[in-house]
């Protein structure tokens, strides 16, 4: 047992600029990796773990800044979407066959970043990749301030509120059931800088250069950047599905883990038409 009840065995491989990526791996079954979103880490994915583990293979990557992984000396999404291509090589090498990808948030854009790079997928399934609609300066500039001044759980709340759209009776939700993980302190260390990447990312430019048949995962509830978004990346892919997910929004993960493992089944297990 590997903390917050998820089974696996820890390991790691280099990333971008020689940053060592910490991974978690359990089950048996096709390669399947996961790429957490914001103010995530590998623990995110618990809700989902046993689901997974018994139909796949599964790897999840804790992205640099956080958890089992080291940092670089400064940043930009570009080392991230090469992290994610390196992740992905190290599995299908060990797997001998290309590997399926399930990202989340900045982590599927994370993912639709390494798509374009020739990282060695066979299907993405992508839930909501936030890109230049989903901030604003003013909300980077705010976000910055409230950090410097160890002010995290306020940044949190305007986060949740403000981006993922949330209620407040919802964030107090989650207040009550805390996450295994610091995740003020992953906030404080990563979303200031993923937020202001984010200024400068087109996702459906983007997901021009990817070449992965993709599914993506829409929470019917969700704000209306993940919408916008969402249909003008898929657009932009050769191969590509939108599935609503009626009465969600942007954390079906924690809500109905069953229907989304269930949504990756009929996707990853749809048979090869050539």
């Amino acid at each position: 047992m590997d903390g917050a009840g998820m089974d696996g065995v820890r390991h790691a491989v280099p990333g971008a600029g020689g940053v060592d990526i910490g991974l978690l791996s359990a089950g048996s079954g096709p390669p399947l990796l996961l790429v957490h979103g914001g103010v995530g880490q590998i623990e995110r994915w618990q809700p989902l773990w046993d689901e997974l583990s018994t139909r796949w293979r599964v790897t999840a990557m804790d992205r640099r800044g956080r958890g089992s992984s080291g940092d670089g000396s400064g940043y930009s999404i570009e080392d991230e979407f090469q992290d994610v291509t390196a992740v992905a090589s190290a599995l299908s090498k060990d797997a001998g066959m290309p590997i399926d990808v399930f990202g989340h948030s900045y982590g599927a854009t994370c993912t639709l970043g390494a798509s374009g790079r020739a990282a060695p997928f066979r299907r993405i399934v992508l839930y909501e990749p936030p890109g230049k609609e989903t901030v604003s300066p003013d909300f980077v500039e705010r976000l910055d301030a409230l950090v410097v001044e160890g002010r995290s759980g306020k940044a949190m709340v305007s986060f949740l509120v403000e981006i993922i759209g949330l209620t407040t009776e919802e964030v107090d939700d989650l207040r009550s059931t805390p996450p295994a993980y610091d995740i003020l302190s992953v906030l404080s260390r990563t979303l200031p800088r993923e937020a202001r990447a984010l200024l400068g990312v087109d996702v459906a430019t983007v997901a021009s250069g990817a070449k992965t048949p993709a599914l993506f995962l829409l929470g019917e509830r969700s704000p209306e950047w993940a919408h916008v978004i969402t249909y003008k990346a898929a657009e932009k892919m050769p191969i590509s599905a939108v599935t609503i997910l009626a009465g969600l929004g942007h954390e079906a993960i924690d809500a109905t883990p069953a229907l989304v493992a269930d949504a990756l089944a009929r996707f990853f297990n749809y048979p090869d038409t050539g």
